[in-house]
């Protein structure tokens, strides 16, 4: 039997972080479903199917899609909706901080009793530890170098969106 894990969130947009955890999936997982899902909390700067492209076009730089890969992006329900019907047992998460335990860990909760989903925390590295995606868009709508922060794709495309 496969392992099937799904790596959730908002990537707007996706940073070196992102794709740290999404490659240590991997590496455990026989198959990683990287999903981009709304977040009616945030406002988004780059439109969902964008972003989809960007993530693929970055996990194509380092040769993660079309290996045990799959990008996509989800807003029919639930996320455990999704997890059951591409068979995963696992949603896959990078934890930065406490704040991001105390967000999470509710949400991890409810995912395994309405699907018996388990959630795995990952810590990043901590070359990334202090990254967000809210900031590098602060950064990026600044002016400021977002390269060490994302992978060249997402540099270049912010630094176009600036112009």
């Amino acid at each position: 039997m496969s392992s099937v894990a799904v790596v959730p969130g908002s990537f707007d947009p996706i940073t070196l972080g992102h794709v740290d955890v999404i490659e240590r999936a991997a590496s455990i997982f026989d198959e990683v479903h990287v999903v981009v899902v709304h977040n009616p909390d945030k406002q988004a700067l780059i439109p969902i199917a964008h972003r989809v492209s960007l993530i693929e076009k970055s996990l194509e730089e380092r040769g993660l899609v079309g290996a045990n890969v799959i990008v996509t992006s989800w807003a029919m329900g639930l996320l455990v909706d999704y997890c059951t019907d591409v068979g995963a047992t696992a949603i896959v998460k990078g934890i930065r901080s406490q704040v991001d335990v105390a967000y999470e860990t509710p949400m991890a909760i409810v995912n395994r009793d309405l699907a018996g989903v388990e959630t795995i925390f990952l810590l990043p590295d901590p070359a990334h530890a202090h990254v967000s995606s809210s900031l590098v868009r602060q950064v990026s709508a600044l002016g400021g170098d977002v390269a060490p922060y994302v992978p060249g794709v997402v540099a270049r495309f912010l630094e176009r969106t600036a112009d």
